[in-house]
């Protein structure tokens, strides 16, 4: 193939994989989260903290999925390898069927290792240096997820860390389309992956008010886009979603769920924590995406948002929704169900996606019950899935620091 020929060549998603506080896997989550159950529920690691409730993985046990290698890892690792191991098998790729020298794998993480690095750090505190695991720096490192899936599955291809804090799972999927527009590879294993329920992390986050506060209760506290949100639950988990060429896909016979058309991103460059009041770089992202995916706003189906359920947060992308696609798409957001998982919330978002176009099933959005101004001019899906095509969607992205990152899926 000539570089325009691979420009222009469709790429697709052939496989998923997820943990998540809905489930452990594919069907379980996607079940949970067309129903609209929220995960969060009092979590023993906050207990005696100012929020002692998360959105926890759910049902996975990594010495049953990953043996005696799961003692080697930290729980952001052992989410990221169970997740790529699921991806495979669901995408069918077996042994001869796919070239591991030319197989990239692109993790998002905002933290990396923090299980491992607050864990250690007790230890030398309260019994010595002697005490701390020599593995302690292989594993917390934010680079050892993507490694580890890596060495995992016998992959050679480059091997990348995405730490675009919450929009690290959506960058590096939008990088992985990139790899294979370039023909750098033939395949791409991205996605994200977080384990950041600890008592740091929480506590740091309840301290920049950035967490819903609803201890008594935590399964009404994720409630995107609602007049009552507050903020914030965190989750944990991971998604890696199987990229490859639609013409490799169909030439071993693997049907796609979705196509990844196309891929935006910009950086507000305005605040550590806030975003740009008016949108405008989150709203030249959206652009670019479309742009890039050579699709007009007006034919997008469905609108996976970002919304953490901060009052701030959600009120912007609602305008920035409304500014580019008026009333015409519908609006859902899953952390409603799933908490906020920081850096794998975006590539857990972008499979959820794909299960929509695939399916022609949008989610509701949990704990919405009516929204605020900001989100009057908005189609709000809430109170039951919704059945319709769903030919095109987009899924937002942005993160402390001013990242922001856009995904178009397209039908199959």
């Amino acid at each position: 193939m000539t570089g325009e020929s691979l420009r222009r060549s469709d790429v697709v998603i052939t496989g998923i994989g997820l943990v998540t506080p809905a489930g452990a896997d594919t069907a379980t989550a996607w079940k949970a989260i067309c129903a609209g159950r929220s995960a969060a529920a009092t979590d023993p690691r906050l207990a005696d903290l100012g929020v002692d409730f998360s959105c926890a993985a759910t049902g996975f046990d990594p010495d049953l999925v990953l043996g005696g290698d799961a003692r080697r890892m930290d729980p952001f690792t052992q989410f990221a390898v169970a997740a790529a191991r699921a991806a495979v098998a669901d995408a069918a790729l077996t042994e001869g069927s796919w070239d591991r020298a030319r197989t990239a794998v692109l993790l998002g993480t905002a933290v990396g290792g923090q299980t491992t690095w607050e864990e250690q750090g007790q230890r030398l505190r309260e019994r010595g240096p002697r005490t701390v695991n020599p593995l302690t720096v292989p594993k917390a490192i934010g680079n050892i997820a993507a490694g580890s899936v890596a060495m995992d599955l016998g992959l050679h291809g480059p091997s990348l860390t995405v730490s675009t804090a919450c929009a690290a799972g959506t960058t590096a999927l939008g990088h992985g389309l990139d790899l294979l527009r370039a023909g750098r590879c033939d395949v791409v294993l991205a996605g994200g992956t977080e384990a950041a329920v600890t008592p740091l992390v929480s506590t740091a986050f309840d301290r920049l008010k950035a967490l819903s506060r609803r201890t008594g209760d935590p399964a009404a506290a994720s409630r995107p886009f609602d007049a009552q949100r507050d903020g914030f639950v965190l989750g944990e988990g991971a998604a890696v979603l199987v990229l490859e060429r639609a013409a490799d896909a169909e030439a071993r016979g693997r049907r796609a769920y979705a196509r990844l058309l196309g891929y935006g991103a910009t950086s507000d460059a305005h605040h550590l924590t806030s975003p740009d009041p008016a949108g405008h770089w989150a709203e030249l992202a959206l652009r670019q995406a479309l742009d890039d995916a050579g699709v007009d706003a007006s034919d997008v189906a469905l609108i996976n948002a970002h919304a953490t359920s901060t009052p701030q947060g959600d009120a912007i992308e609602a305008r920035v929704i409304d500014r580019v696609f008026g009333r015409g798409p519908a609006v859902t957001s899953t952390k409603g169900v799933t908490g906020h998982m920081l850096g794998a919330a975006g590539a857990v978002e972008a499979a959820l996606t794909a299960l929509s176009v695939a399916q022609g099933v949008i989610p509701p959005t949990a704990n919405f019950r009516s929204g605020d101004a900001d989100a009057a001019d908005i189609d709000i899906v809430h109170g039951a899935v919704r059945q319709t095509p769903v030919p095109l969607a987009v899924s937002n992205s942005f993160g402390f620091g001013g990242h922001n990152a856009v995904l178009v899926l397209g039908s199959a």
